[in-house]
């Protein structure tokens, strides 16, 4: 890339006064740091040369920034007295810097203030780099030595113009929608002007009312907004903006004369995304549009993914649902590995189809699931209504108990409500023919309950009082609920039962039995 002379000197005079305002800018943010310590310290004495130091230092600053300003190239001068010049001007607030730096020194050489002392020695020594730097450079363009500074310096611009051409036109941002809020209708015109040759849609608005009320009613990508408006200020209309969780995405720009450095702090902080000032360069505006363009739909993507995650996680949390207690899945989604629990009263349920197998055999496939649906499907309905957990099918078995996960004082009552309201539901559940049979086992006692699975997740429950109610089912009556004297003793006494007297239960034993005719 040919670099013309202009440009050469351009760049070596910026670069090397950028090399310099920088160590100039730093020693006045560690005299600010010092300041404040010194407040902290009691040593309020040593403000007043701190600030002189200060004062110095924003001197030094102004003069580099001055010599950017007038194109004086500090290396590329071949007048000498320039080059005497700009070296005298620029030592005197130098030596101001190191002459305060070391009366304070001085002064805290016999106290404990490490941190201030190490302050004092940053000043002092990034003073004494720039004094040394100046006369380097001041010295090698007095005798002509200043290519191996100038090479490095058109160098930097090459790169840095480069980089630059090449960022802008990478750029893939394409058109959007730009909402423009700014009461002055010239421009507005000229933004739109502007806007619209790069292909944007373009919304204006004349005030910030107009311009809230065009957010509400078109999907907008960027807003342009200008800070003096008689009805809302900028940063009122940007507050209101960012108040609302659908707008709060959209990047704002916030355009003003004003330069203070309050006013950009001002709408920094309100929320705005960027900030420009009038009058408006043109390269400048498309390069910020296209970046708040890149991050409004790199928001919008996010936006979309974090939704469908969101439709995903509810039907997997419905899904669980279905399979496990509610109590459970929170406690999976809290973070339990092991789930597994004592109870010490329960009340168990067995349902079992009479004659299911000689049915099954001479019912095709299609229709006997049909007709297991219909009936364990309102089964699990009349256990959700009495707030009963459904365990498990097996096969044409079902099972429920209550008292878990959530331990109830009724759980023997909820029981044996389902099971009436099973016998008595069947006949509507199962129109079939030949029509099915119910036989139902109860007891009540203690149970271990827990998750089971890594892939298939599976809540079941375990200890004789399952396998008691398991065997009251088996040798039970069809068409009646059987339950154990444990269960009795856990109903309510109104309750009206009749006893069957002692039944024999293959590998329990022999137990009180009571039946519940429907």
């Amino acid at each position: 890339m040919a670099i013309d002379g202009d440009l050469r000197k351009k760049a070596l005079n910026t670069y090397l006064s950028q090399d310099l305002a920088g160590a100039a800018r730093a020693i006045v943010d560690f005299v600010d740091l010092a300041v404040e310590q010194t407040a902290k310290t009691g040593l309020e004495d040593l403000v007043p040369d701190f600030e002189k130091i200060r004062v110095s230092a924003l001197d030094l600053n102004r003069q580099l920034t001055d010599l950017v300003e007038t194109g004086e190239a500090i290396g590329l001068s071949e007048d000498g007295k320039l080059a005497a010049r700009i070296r005298h001007d620029l030592r005197t607030p130098l030596n101001a810097i190191i002459g305060y730096s070391e009366m304070i020194a001085e002064e805290l050489a016999e106290t404990p203030h490490d941190t201030l002392q190490s302050d004092i020695d940053v000043i002092s020594a990034e003073a004494a780099r720039l004094l040394e730097r100046i006369d380097g450079i001041v010295d090698s363009s007095l005798s002509g030595e200043t290519q191996r500074e100038t090479s490095r310096a058109v160098d930097i611009a090459a790169g840095l113009e480069s980089t630059v051409t090449n960022e802008i036109g990478a750029s893939t941002a394409g058109p959007g929608t730009i909402l423009v809020i700014d009461d002055m209708e010239s421009n507005r015109e000229l933004l739109f002007r502007r806007l619209d040759r790069e292909g944007h849609h373009v919304l204006l608005a004349g005030s910030g009312t107009e311009g809230l009320n065009l957010l509400a009613t078109h999907d907008v990508d960027v807003v342009l907004l200008d800070v003096l408006m008689p009805d809302m200020n900028g940063i009122e209309v940007l507050s209101a903006i960012k108040s609302k969780l659908e707008w709060e995405r959209i990047p704002v720009i916030m355009i003003s004369g004003l330069t203070e450095m309050e006013a950009v702090i001002g709408c920094i902080s309100a929320g705005a995304d960027d900030y420009l000032s009038k009058p408006i360069n043109s390269v400048l505006l498309q390069a910020r549009l296209n970046v708040s363009l890149e991050r409004k739909r790199w928001a919008d993507c996010e936006q979309r993914y974090l939704h469908q995650i969101e439709i995903e996680k509810d039907r997997a949390d419905r899904l669980l649902n279905s399979v496990l207690p509610g109590q459970v899945v929170k406690r999976l989604n809290d973070g339990e590995d092991m789930i597994a629990d004592r109870f010490d009263a329960v009340t168990i349920l067995f349902a079992d189809l009479v004659n299911f197998t000689p049915v099954a055999s001479r019912t095709s496939p299609a229709d006997l699931v049909r007709r297991l649906d219909g009936i364990f499907g309102v089964f699990d309905q009349l256990a959700a209504r009495h707030g009963v957990e459904k365990i498990k099918t097996i096969g044409d078995a079902y099972m429920a108990a209550a008292g878990i996960p959530e331990p109830v004082a009724d759980h023997a009552e909820r029981i044996v409500v389902l099971a009436q309201d099973m016998l008595q539901e069947l006949r509507f559940a199962d129109p079939g023919d030949p029509p099915f049979e119910l036989r139902i086992g109860i007891h009540t006692g203690p149970v271990v309950a827990g998750l089971l699975g890594h892939h298939r997740f599976v809540y079941d429950v375990w200890g004789e009082t399952v396998n008691i109610a398991s065997r009251l089912e088996a040798f039970g009556v069809p068409g009646a609920i059987q339950l154990s004297d444990a269960t009795r003793r856990a109903l309510s006494p109104e309750r009206v039962l009749t006893p069957r007297g002692a039944v024999s239960l293959k590998g329990v034993g022999t137990v009180e039995a009571f039946l519940i005719q429907n």
